[in-house]
């Protein structure tokens, strides 16, 4: 990627046949702040572009030996990121029209008005430089959300990331499915970001997130005088991400009468705002996301099975981080180290002894509530060393060992699943079918309690309640 010239004053190269123009050209463009210098034909340009980098070359169209158009092409050819104006007499604008259809940024007539032409030279530099300003962008949201920057080494997970990596390649409509703090919109981004629409727009909604009257309006939007309110037409997230990825997190929040509208989009890639007279076609990659279970909403009938099956053609399950307890150590270096730099704590330090306590914890928000617990240690410690003492009560608590249980493992297997249910069973039971409480008892968020509860279909008999 070529940046402007290190030097405050951009570079120009003038190339021009007639000597008297071109000084005249080079000393208004000095006058304007800007470093130039000439050539008498193509062959001396092509010179000193092998010698000097330039930032911006303005030549003559027409000139004897080699014409500026045939310049213009070796440029573009071998400097493409050099900028090019063309000058041309009155007559011959349509030889300019060609030279941009080349790749000139833009064209001057003869005889050069100054003002005309500083406006052009400065428009165009200008425009070069947002260019190399979305370039870098670019490049940066590359590094950013690559699939290698969503840390762990699991097999579980590079399971998941190896089949995102391949879905992104297509237009394939995806779900992530995972736990609240897994890193879901992380790995949408990712998704986006490395399909062939990464240069289009990636649009968030947070469909639990918005209430349910407006998140209609939010999605498709509405025409002028829809309803009470609607003083203007307004366009909806889908229109906004045309040509892009529509990424909904929290699918499992839509309203029934919407997902319908949803299923409509996706299948006949059109939508209809409110008060509007007739469907319109939209191009959007779709990428959903929940921490419910869809399939446990699909049986209760609060989630469409056909919407389900539509989601779902490359499903993904980002695992839990108390799955995940050997990639704990590198997340915690991660973010210990981001959150030092970002409050100028260069010297702290976290002694290898309390990454068990880490690895123990069963981590009920996921790797968001890790990196919030090393941001509030990172804060707090009062040392240049994190003490025990430091941790949050959570972390210094003792768990029952595995060996205070009383499990009987059969020598033929047993379900995971089946025992997992049944704990979750008889800690439901135990605190009186009180969620909070019994969340609590499991070292979990009552969120992820529920989310087994509908997992595994329990329910508290209604003459019970």
């Amino acid at each position: 990627m070529m940046e402007l010239s290190s030097s405050t004053r951009p570079r120009i190269l003038v190339v021009d046949d007639e000597e008297g123009l071109r000084r005249v050209t080079q000393l208004k463009l000095k006058q304007g702040g800007y470093d130039a210098v000439t050539a008498a034909d193509g062959a001396a340009a092509l010179d000193i572009l092998a010698r000097q980098p330039q930032d911006l070359v303005i030549t003559d169209l027409k000139m004897p030996g080699m014409s500026g158009m045939e310049l213009l092409r070796r440029i573009k050819d071998e400097y493409p990121e050099v900028i090019v104006i063309v000058v041309t007499a009155f007559g011959t604008i349509q030889s300019a029209v060609e030279a941009m259809r080349l790749g000139a940024y833009d064209y001057i007539i003869k005889p050069l008005n100054n003002e005309a032409l500083q406006m052009v030279v400065s428009r165009a530099l200008e425009h070069h430089r947002l260019k190399e300003e979305v370039s870098s962008l670019r490049q940066a949201i590359d590094r950013k959300y690559g699939f290698e920057h969503i840390i762990g080494r699991s097999k579980n997970l590079l399971m998941t990331l190896d089949d995102a990596a391949r879905a992104a390649r297509t237009d394939a409509t995806v779900l992530i499915q995972g736990e609240t703090g897994t890193g879901k919109e992380l790995l949408a981004k990712a998704i986006h970001f490395n399909s062939p629409r990464k240069n289009k727009p990636f649009v968030i909604i947070n469909c639990g997130a918005i209430p349910k009257e407006l998140l209609e309006s939010e999605l498709f939007g509405h025409t002028r005088g829809s309803f009470t309110g609607a003083v203007t037409a307004k366009k909806g997230r889908i229109e906004m991400a045309e040509d892009g990825t529509l990424f909904l997190d929290e699918i499992g929040e839509m309203p029934l009468e919407l997902q319908v509208k949803l299923l409509r989009l996706i299948q006949e890639r059109e939508i209809e705002k409110i008060g509007a007279t007739a469907p319109i076609k939209v191009n959007v990659r779709i990428v959903a996301a929940t921490h419910r279970n869809l399939q446990a909403m699909v049986e209760d009938g609060t989630f469409r099975e056909d919407l389900y099956y539509r989601l779902a053609v490359i499903p993904l399950v980002l695992p839990p981080l108390r799955e995940r307890a050997a990639d704990i150590p590198e997340l915690v270096a991660v973010f210990l180290a981001k959150y030092k730099q970002k409050m100028n704590r260069p010297e702290l330090t976290l002694p290898p002894a309390l990454m068990p306590r880490f690895q123990a914890y069963r981590w009920p928000g996921n790797i968001r509530e890790l990196e919030n617990v090393v941001e509030r240690l990172v804060v707090l410690a009062r040392g240049n060393e994190i003490l025990l003492e430091d941790l949050p009560e959570a972390l210094r608590r003792e768990r029952p060992a595995l060996d205070t249980l009383q499990l009987d493992l059969p020598p033929s297997g047993i379900s995971l699943e089946s025992v997992e249910r049944e704990l979750v069973l008889r800690a439901l039971e135990l605190t009186g079918w009180n969620q909070t409480k019994a969340a609590q008892y499991l070292d979990i968020s009552r969120k992820q309690l529920i989310y087994r509860m509908e997992k595994f279909g329990l329910r508290r008999d209604r003459e019970d309640d």
